[in-house]
């Protein structure tokens, strides 16, 4: 289904001091949300499941042939995409969505299973993505012990409609409360299957290619594969059953265990060694922007 796209707003659109701080600064939940050390395993969650949408994943693997290969360029600039959105200055973001969007408008397809001609910045499948993101990075932040209130996460959402009206989702299609994101989850369920290319590329984030160097000599694989397991493992009941995949051998309990050792460990670590530059050049900016108290 294809419909209106929302427009880019330009620089003229924003304040000095908006462009300063970003499209949600750190005063935001989105912030502490997407600075915590798990996001990584929630942006593995929300790849998985987006891949039982036939349509949006059948645009994956049409148009990213080169996904099963070099799976880590693709993460690579998804990641990318997403923390500058997050902690860029607005030009620094508009860019990035700007690039997105002209590569989206190039790409299409029809899905074999329901005949459905499709773009793949139709708004329904950019509204699958978004919301996908949107529940797995509140969901795993929560789960991994990042001190959430029901109200924060209801801010995080309502923030996040900013992040789904950039890349051109219609503005009053998008969830704006938990509630409202679970509603979207329960409609969505009858139309989602785990088709061959889904159980593929799930199969790719969990055990992707290496060079045989990376495999003997570093630690990669094991820890890689951990952490992909766990992004696996956070996953709903309904949607790790549609994959045929229970758990690979982790309990929900075990899973949130897990999920808060790992997030520890990497607290532990340095900010320089946790955060990429991206999210640190997001912070050195606004701090020194920040009012010198007396």
């Amino acid at each position: 289904m294809t419909g209106y796209r929302t427009p880019l707003p330009g620089p003229g659109d924003w304040t000095p001091e908006e462009e300063h701080r970003g499209f949600f600064g750190p005063d935001s939940v989105t912030w502490r949300i997407h600075a915590d050390p798990s996001y990584s395993a929630g942006g593995l969650r929300a790849l998985m499941l987006q891949a039982l949408h036939p349509v949006a994943m059948d645009g994956v693997a049409r148009n990213s042939a080169a996904f099963r290969d070099e799976p880590w360029q693709r993460l690579i600039r998804t990641g990318q995409y997403v923390e500058t959105l997050t902690f860029g200055t607005r030009t620094e973001a508009r860019r990035m969505v700007a690039r997105v969007r002209g590569l989206h408008r190039q790409l299409g397809g029809v899905e074999e299973g329901s005949g459905r001609a499709y773009r793949v910045d139709d708004p329904d499948l950019l509204l699958w993505v978004h919301n996908c993101e949107v529940d797995s990075l509140l969901t795993t932040a929560r789960r991994a012990g990042v001190p959430l209130t029901d109200d924060d996460a209801d801010r995080y959402v309502a923030e996040q409609v900013t992040a789904a009206v950039l890349v051109g989702v219609p503005e009053d299609t998008v969830p704006r409360t938990v509630a409202a994101l679970d509603a979207y989850f329960a409609d969505m369920r009858p139309s989602l299957a785990a088709t061959s290319a889904a159980r593929d590329a799930v199969r790719t984030l969990l055990l992707p290619p290496m060079p045989t160097w990376v495999q003997l000599l570093t630690p990669a694989r094991p820890a890689w594969g951990g952490l992909a397991t766990l992004g696996f493992a956070l996953l709903p009941v309904w949607a790790r059953q549609m994959f045929s995949m229970p758990g690979l051998g982790l309990t929900d309990a075990a899973a949130t265990g897990a999920l808060r050792a790992f997030r520890q460990g990497l607290l532990a670590l340095p900010v320089r060694v946790r955060q990429s530059p991206i999210v640190r050049a997001g912070f050195e900016r606004t701090a020194e922007a920040a009012p010198v108290s007396a």
